[in-house]
């Protein structure tokens, strides 16, 4: 999520919008609604609770026995979490220490699978996270009956940072932020594309096993997206932010099907583009807020807003942020994003031939008084695949940044399951 810089200029932009806008393109209230089966228990971002705060899910199939699938979980300065398909924990793995004294400690920000990796030992699912904290990928295998939980850490205690120099630049948080793995159909090889927080850069590494049976990785190219751009009435525009910031990416997903990499710039919109980083991205859809000027004040440490010139998208509200891939056994599905800023989703036709055609959208809401929905979503992860008694028709899994009922005065987080045949039906309205 942007830092404080961006709620202001969001928020004035969006009551814009939905004023010079068809209400049916811009009123969350007018899509069909989903209310979720179950939720995880409640994260907290505090000494109390572990400094935890949910992030970003993945959903991992038991091949074996479908109904004993995992969710593996970010929760940032909370490490990493796992829950069977009833949103009870199973395990929970603790982000690694600082460095050293005053360093900064590790910080779990997105997650996705790789299945079948190649190790010494054998081919195994592995979760792939992104250490914002220390700059780091961390990869765990996955064993789900083994003693004391289903992960173990594989990483290679040597994998370098992604993209900074030294302890400082790690420390300054410039780092390691946004994740989607990829595996290539011609080669076998495994990759994960990393985005760099506050930079527009997007990374291609390649998953390398050791010898000793860890995994470390390697930088096989970059590509930076564009920070500034050019509007129709020929000015340039650059979304607001904080002194030194450019607009970041973080949701990310791969269509293994063609290649194609969507990716999610926060206050910008949707980009597509190869997943080997060459060829020329393409922007899929636009914020609503796109082109809107806005200047940083820095005594309030946030952007005001001047009036919407009306280049923005109607579909998105800034910022867009998890990206995640519905399929369908036909070839069909939709690319689906989480428009944070009015507590959407919208879906994408997944055929890049049809210009990834927008299909329509939902809502997660509340199911009860203690089962609410989603809002102010980070991360999102679907699988469509038969999950035992509890999913058969699949599931979509959400982070939830504004848990309800709250714990007095404590923010809460969690993750909100929502059965997949749902989430159809309301596409289908």
């Amino acid at each position: 999520m942007n830092a404080r810089a961006a709620v202001l200029v969001t928020a004035l932009t969006a009551l814009a919008a939905v004023a010079t806008a068809p209400a049916s393109a811009t009123s969350g209230a007018l899509l069909p609604a989903v209310t979720p089966r179950a939720e995880t228990p409640t994260l907290h971002d505090d000494e109390a609770g572990g400094n935890a705060d949910a992030d970003d899910p993945a959903i991992w199939r038991n091949a074996a026995d479908p109904g004993r699938s995992l969710v593996i979980a970010t929760a940032k300065e909370g490490g990493l979490r796992v829950y069977d398909l009833a949103a009870r924990p199973v395990q929970s793995v603790p982000a690694p220490p600082p460095a050293a004294e005053g360093d900064a400690p590790g910080r779990f920000n997105n997650v996705d699978l790789v299945h079948g990796l190649r190790l010494p030992s054998g081919r195994a699912d592995v979760a792939v996270t992104s250490d914002r904290g220390h700059d780091r990928l961390r990869v765990h295998r996955i064993d789900r009956d083994r003693p004391g939980g289903p992960l173990t850490d594989v990483t290679d205690p040597a994998a370098p940072p992604v993209f900074s120099a030294d302890q400082d630049e790690i420390n300054d948080q410039r780092t390691a932020y946004g994740l989607a793995t990829w595996t290539d159909p011609a080669t076998g090889r495994s990759y994960a594309l990393v985005s760099r927080r506050e930079r527009t850069t997007v990374a291609l590494l390649e998953l390398t096993p050791t010898p000793a049976g860890t995994v470390t990785y390697r930088t096989v190219r970059t590509l930076d997206l564009p920070s500034a751009f050019r509007l129709p009435d020929g000015t340039s525009w650059t979304p607001c932010a904080e002194p030194g910031a450019l607009p970041q990416v973080e949701g990310m997903v791969v269509d293994p099907a063609n290649g194609m990499l969507y990716a999610g710039q926060e206050d910008v919109g949707v980009w597509r583009l190869r997943a080997d980083l060459t060829g020329t991205p393409e922007l899929v859809d636009k914020v609503r807020e796109y082109g809107v000027p806005a200047t940083y004040d820095e005594p309030s440490d946030e952007c005001v807003a001047g009036p919407d010139p009306g280049y923005g998208g109607s579909r998105l509200a800034a910022d867009v942020e998890g990206l995640t891939l519905l399929t369908e056994s036909d070839g069909d599905g939709y690319v689906l994003a989480s428009s944070q800023g009015d507590n959407t989703f919208a879906a994408y036709d997944r055929e890049v031939g049809d210009d990834n055609e927008y299909e329509g959208g939902f809502r997660v809401t509340a199911a009860s008084a203690t089962l609410d929905g989603s809002e102010e979503c980070d991360g999102a992860a679907v699988l469509n695949a038969p999950l035992g008694h509890r999913y058969p028709n699949g599931l979509l899994v959400v982070q939830d940044g504004d848990e309800t009922p709250a714990d007095g005065d404590r923010a809460g987080t969690d993750f909100t399951f929502v059965d997949l045949g749902d989430v159809r039906d309301a596409l289908d309205d």
